[in-house]
Order: structure tokens, then C-alpha cells, then sequence
């Protein structure tokens, strides 16, 4: 989450200072019409940077994925980047049509337009083209961000369905297409020389081939693999599904804690799951566990059958248990204890030389998921602790250094819903765990 924090402040603050130095000295006189011109600019460059960041973040490169620390921290930053770009973009549109408002309702008057006065030192033919394109770019300007708003909008609504947020999100690509074709004949053309658009031009360039590669479904193709399903278990108590499928050559394997986008059907499209099995090159199986908690996970143990197709894509994340620490704290929030159950089948076969607390957190458990969670933590040799919501209360950092006696020694990873997650992040690091030593993997992408 460090990382994120610093991307989220420190992305703003770099275009800040670069478009300031570019833009310096301002304008002797300052006035409505200098400042407005100003605000048009500056919320110009930034809507149009951290557009452009949010693309690059969607093409779900390896090394940046490193760097935040996860696939999950980076959707976490491309959903702020997102909102960040949706208040800029409204405030570059006030700004704009503030004059016309303001004239419309006699509050200011037009300023005269005559000839440029004479004397003026000649332009080039590129800057000639660029001026050439202005209103063309200002039109289009206008109907990208109705467009671009819209879509963010509906990106950042929880309830709006994920299947029309995956397609609906994908036309945030030609939007963003637009805007680029707006934004480059608009910037002042002497910006292009300087940091600041230098930096623009590489992140236009960047975001515009993330665009064309996800208008083409070229993003993530090489992480593909297709497989057949060989059983599907349902556990109703607890509206849970597990669903194993053998995968053709091409998987590379995974770490037990990563997961993948699965398709089941084209017409719905992938979904984000987390992997619950170790990766064996030999069986080439792997195994989802999913929980009935959408439109989508609500029906899928009715339309998915043994023998049907499947294609897996990834594995992402960095939820992978490495740490120094020779004594590690695990936490499942309900459905969340799902690559804990990974690890634990992977430690089964490699053992580990890690003392493991595992803590399941849950409002309910069926009695044949707990016999197979029980087997599980004894194959591994990890120290179970299930707590039932209704009949042991909820988990809380008093309970658990109760639990677990020697907590201060150990990391703590954690997969559940964020609210507890952060509260009980905030309770033990309060209580003296390092920051770096609790890990938590997000459990919303959107």
C-alpha cells in the first residue's frame, strides 16, 4: 500500500512542478481571463497524464505489477488515477466553458477579436498544421469527456453489473483515443520542448498503444490458457463452488496465493479468482473456489459442467507468503481464506520451516468444508483456529494476541473483506507489528 500512497500524491505533484516550471513567469496581469486560461491548461495536462498512467496500468505489465506489489495494488492505483482524472477532467470543462456561461448570462463581456497584429515572427509548418486543428480538437474535446465521464462513472458504480462494466470499460479506450487527439493540438506548442511535455508526449505515446492494444484483446493473450473442467463441488450451506480444471501446455505454474482471470463463457467474459491448489506440472490441475456473492458467482454453479471449456489467464499477484520471518499469522475473512488453502495443499508437499496460525473468520461454515479445511491444516502442519461469527464473535486484534501469545514475532497475512482487513491492520501495527509485516491482498479489484 506504500507504493500506491506515493504513486497516488507523488504522480500529481511531479506534473505539478514540471507544468509550473514550464509555465513560469505568469502572466504580469492576472485576471479572469489569464487565470481561466491557466486552470484550462493545467487541469488539461494532469486529466490527460493520469488517463494516460491508467492505460499503461491496464496493460498489466510484470515489472510494474512488482513495484506496487501486486496485480491488485495496481488495479487499487488505476481506480484513483481514474477518479483523480474524472475531477480534473470536470474542472478542465468548467474552465472552458466558464466564459460562455458567464457571457450568456451578461455577467462578462466577449473580448474583441481583431487580426494578429503585425510584426508577428512567422510559425512553422507543424505549428501551422497544430493551430489548423484547433477547433476540430476542441469539438472533439467536448463529446470525449461526455464520453470519458460516463464511463469512469460507471467503472467506479459497485452495483452496476461486471459484465457491462468489462464492456462497457473497454470504450474507455476510444475515449481516451479522443482525448489524446484533443489534447495534442492544444497544448501550447512551446510546452513540447519543455519536461513537462516531453513527459505528456511519452505518456500519450504510452497510453495510446494500451488503447489499441485493448481495442485488438491483445492485453494479457500471452497469459492465456485454455483447459477443460473435470469436476465441479458444491458446497450450499455456505454457497461456495469448487471447481477444478486441467489446463493444456502453456501454464507456467504459480505460487500458491496468485490468482487468475478465468472465462467459463465468452458471453460473460473473465472474472477475477483466487487459485486454491499447488501447481503439480504433471497433473497440470488447478483448482478455483468460489463463492455465491454476485449476479455472476450466484448462477455459475448452475452453468458450469465437468467436460465444458475454460481459458485461464495469469497468474498475477504477490500475495506469496515470502517474507523473513520465521513465524507467520494467516487471516481468512469468509471466502478469503481461499490462497491460505493453496499454501497450506503446497506445504502438504514441500514443507515449509515456518511456524503457521491460521485463522478462518467466517459467518458460516458447512460441516464438510470445515472436515476439509481440517485435513488441509494438518497435512501442513499449520495451528487452525475457526471462528464463527454468530457463535464466537468476531475476530478482533485483543482476540487474536490472545490466540496467538507470540504475535509479536510474526507477519501477519491477511484475505478478506478491506473494511476488516484495515481495522485490524490499524489495531496490530498500533500494538507494535511492523507496517511492512502485515500483508493484504485486496479483495475488490473494481
Amino acid at each position: 500500500m506504500k507504493n500506491i500512497k506515493i504513486a497516488i500524491w507523488g504522480i500529481p505533484a511531479l506534473l505539478t512542478i514540471l507544468w509550473v516550471s514550464a509555465t513560469l513567469p505568469f502572466p504580469e496581469t492576472l485576471n479572469f481571463l489569464t487565470i481561466r486560461n491557466l486552470a484550462v491548461q493545467y487541469s488539461g495536462v494532469i486529466a490527460t497524464a493520469v488517463m494516460s498512467i491508467g492505460m499503461i496500468l491496464a496493460l498489466r505489465l510484470n515489472w510494474l505489477e512488482g513495484w506496487l506489489n501486486g496485480l491488485d495494488k495496481s488495479y487499487r492505483l488505476h481506480k484513483w488515477l481514474g477518479i483523480m482524472a474524472l475531477v480534473t477532467s470536470v474542472l478542465h470543462w468548467v474552465a472552458s466553458e466558464l466564459p460562455k456561461w458567464m457571457v450568456s448570462l451578461g455577467l462578462f463581456s466577449p473580448p474583441e477579436r481583431g487580426a494578429p497584429p503585425g510584426g508577428m515572427p512567422e510559425i512553422g509548418a507543424i505549428q501551422s498544421f497544430f493551430n489548423s486543428q484547433r477547433g476540430t480538437a476542441e469539438v472533439l474535446g467536448e463529446w470525449s469527456f461526455y464520453a470519458a465521464v460516463v464511463l469512469i462513472a460507471l467503472a467506479l458504480i459497485k452495483w452496476f453489473p461486471y459484465k457491462y462494466f468489462v464492456a462497457t470499460h473497454k470504450l474507455i479506450s476510444i475515449a481516451y483515443l479522443a482525448v489524446v487527439a484533443h489534447s495534442v493540438p492544444l497544448l501550447t506548442f512551446d510546452d513540447w520542448a519543455t519536461p513537462i511535455g516531453a513527459l505528456s508526449a511519452l505518456l500519450m505515446i504510452g497510453g495510446t498503444v494500451a488503447a489499441v492494444l485493448s481495442l485488438a484483446g491483445l492485453i494479457g493473450r500471452g497469459s492465456k490458457v485454455a483447459g477443460k473442467i473435470d469436476s465441479v463441488r458444491t458446497f450450499p450451506d455456505i454457497r461456495a463452488t469448487a471447481i477444478n480444471i486441467t489446463l493444456n501446455d502453456g501454464w507456467k505454474g504459480h505460487d500458491a496465493g496468485q490468482f487468475a482471470f478465468v472465462t467459463f463463457s465468452r458471453h460473460e467474459g473473465k472474472h477475477p479468482f483466487t487459485i486454491a491448489s499447488a501447481w503439480d506440472p504433471e497433473k497440470r490441475e488447478i483448482m478455483f473456489i468460489t463463492k455465491a456473492l454476485g449476479d455472476y458467482t450466484d448462477f455459475l454453479p448452475e452453468t458450469v459442467r465437468p467436460g465444458g471449456e475454460a481459458v485461464v489467464e495469469g497468474p498475477y499477484g504477490r500475495f506469496t507468503f515470502d517474507d523473513a520471518r520465521e513465524r507467520q499469522i494467516w487471516i481468512g475473512g469468509g471466502i478469503g481464506v481461499t490462497p491460505f488453502v493453496a499454501r497450506m495443499k503446497q506445504l502438504a508437499k514441500t514443507p515449509g520451516k515456518k511456524a503457521v496460525s491460521l485463522v478462518h473468520s467466517t459467518k458460516e461454515l458447512s460441516q464438510e468444508a470445515m472436515e476439509l479445511l481440517k485435513a488441509d491444516a494438518a497435512a501442513a502442519g499449520i495451528d487452525l483456529h475457526v471462528l464463527l461469527d454468530d457463535k464466537d464473535g468476531f475476530l478482533t486484534g485483543d482476540r487474536l494476541r490472545d490466540m496467538i501469545p507470540d504475535w509479536k514475532s510474526a507477519s501477519v497475512w491477511f484475505c478478506g473483506p478491506a473494511g476488516f482487513g484495515q481495522a485490524l491492520r490499524g489495531d496490530l501495527v498500533g500494538h507494535g507489528v511492523a507496517p511492512g509485516d502485515f500483508h493484504q491482498e485486496l479483495f475488490n479489484i473494481r
